[in-house]
């Protein structure tokens, strides 16, 4: 009872502590094992939670509490998919069991499979409408998505699970933010300020409320506040960064960031602020990459940190740096969509289509709904010469994306390669003109591929101009000289 006290109050060290005991004098309780397991997921520590976990599950394959643990211990140490092989295990045996349905939804966004996430939060809250962690996980995946409906509802259900807790209102103030509704915004926000004033929550909101009416003076004055109260705070942090930015003062905005690095030097996301405050803001490329560098000494399941150095180092022409970084974390952590899908992208733009083939089907194996990388690997296989499977896929993506000009570009590119001109002359004008309408920059490939859909089509005088219009777009484009050989062909 004193365990489970010191647990249901946030006390998980003296929890652990007693549970330790408890387990040490009765070894063969498996309740007492159960919750034991559970704090020692809680605290991370894996080895001696799997170690327990497996004795369950030697002895009963089919527990369902236990196959729960080792899926949060298999997500734990980065192996996602079996996380999500184990979870998917307890909710067919058990389909009503909202525990597996919210780890089992953590699993996949782990795996960048939102969708599927968001499903099984719902479904774990259709069962359990109490569940708190679960109305949490919803907010927090609906602020990402920015979806303002589902995070208002979600922030609703939270305060009324916890009214005396901060984050609800704290999360309905950015809802009430994005919608523009500023004073309901800032009720919200001095409301999670009275209930806990200790608590970071309300300072940061009160921070963003002002950054969005750009009262910059006082929001990086809530934002410092916040960080007084809670000195491992990246949203106040990030906060106070951007206020800075937002002023134009790049040094103060690296300067914030250093400063709180050393009351906390721990912190690896803040070293991946300053990576971004010196890579954006100063152009101190050594610095950043130093920064970017240590968030993922400190944590090497710092993706964003992977990904923001990685980045750097191809923006700067390291490309081989850049795949070896990705391919490292890969070996740690072998299922992280986002790592194929830009490991994809480099090998494309070295023209190494087979490796960027076996990129881009690794990231559909967690997200085989996902139109951009179908998109890509329809590409790619185009170049390869494998235009039916190609063809296949680029119609999938456009299915999924039918606003985007890249797949639009590749289902025509496709068509030509299969000798349809008339249509892959009106997909690549359609590429031109979304590229217009969402103001992108114009692309030398797009104009290249309508140019000589053009020359097809026996539409010289159209032809000329989007060849034309290549050269000068980039003068030094990869295809410049068959340009000219095509330009030089044409009828005048």
């Amino acid at each position: 009872m004193l365990g489970d006290f010191y647990f249901a109050t946030g006390d998980i060290d003296n929890a652990l502590n007693e549970y330790s005991d408890l387990y040490h004098a009765h070894p063969k309780d498996p309740q007492v094992k159960k919750n034991y397991i559970e704090l020692l997921i809680l605290k991370n520590q894996v080895a001696d939670a799997r170690k327990l976990d497996e004795e369950i599950l030697k002895a009963d394959p089919n527990d369902n509490e236990a196959l729960i643990y080792r899926g949060q211990l298999q997500l734990r140490s980065g192996d996602t998919q079996a996380a999500v092989t184990t979870l998917q295990t307890v909710v067919k045996n058990d389909p009503n069991n909202a525990v597996a349905r919210y780890h089992l939804g953590l699993a996949f966004q782990a795996l960048g499979n939102l969708d599927s996430a968001e499903n099984e939060w719902r479904e774990a809250l259709r069962l359990q409408p109490n569940q708190l962690e679960t109305a949490r996980a919803l907010a927090l995946l609906a602020m990402r998505k920015g979806e303002t409906d589902t995070l208002e509802q979600s922030a609703t259900q939270i305060i009324a699970l916890e009214p005396a807790s901060p984050e609800g209102y704290a999360l309905r103030s950015i809802a009430n933010i994005n919608r523009n509704k500023l004073a309901d915004a800032e009720k919200d926000a001095r409301k999670a300020i009275d209930v806990a004033p200790q608590n970071a929550y309300g300072y940061v909101q009160m921070g963003n409320l002002r950054f969005a009416q750009k009262q910059y003076k006082e929001a990086a004055q809530y934002f410092q506040q916040a960080l007084d109260r809670n000195p491992d705070s990246v949203d106040a942090l990030r906060g106070l960064m951007n206020t800075h930015i937002a002023e134009n003062q790049p040094d103060q905005a690296a300067s914030a960031v250093q400063a709180q690095i050393a009351k906390s030097p721990k912190n690896g996301q803040f070293y991946n602020l300053l990576g971004f405050a010196l890579s954006r803001q100063k152009r101190d490329i050594n610095g950043a990459e130093a920064a970017f560098a240590k968030a993922i000494e400190i944590d090497k399941n710092n993706l964003d940190a992977v990904v923001n150095l990685a980045q750097l180092e191809a923006a700067n022409g390291e490309t081989d740096k850049a795949i070896t970084l990705y391919e490292q974390s890969l070996k740690d952590h072998p299922h992280q969509t986002p790592v194929y899908f830009f490991l994809g992208q480099l090998y494309e733009s070295k023209r190494d289509w087979k490796k960027a083939e076996s990129a881009y089907q690794n990231a559909l194996v967690d997200q085989p709904d996902n139109g951009v990388i179908t998109n890509n690997l329809a590409y790619v296989l185009t170049q390869e010469g494998n235009l039916d499977q190609a063809l296949s896929l680029a119609q999938n993506a456009r299915h999924k994306l039918p606003a985007s000009p890249f797949v639009a570009d590749t289902l025509g590119w496709i068509y030509y390669q299969k000798g349809a001109y008339t249509s892959a002359t009106g997909l690549l004008e359609e590429a031109v003109k979304l590229r217009e309408k969402q103001k992108l920059p114009e692309s030398a490939d797009v104009h290249y591929h309508l140019g000589l859909a053009y020359a097809k089509t026996d539409q010289s005088r159209l032809a000329r101009q989007q060849l034309e219009r290549v050269l000068k777009i980039d003068p030094n484009y990869g295809s410049a000289e068959d340009v000219k050989k095509e330009l030089a062909q044409l009828k005048s």
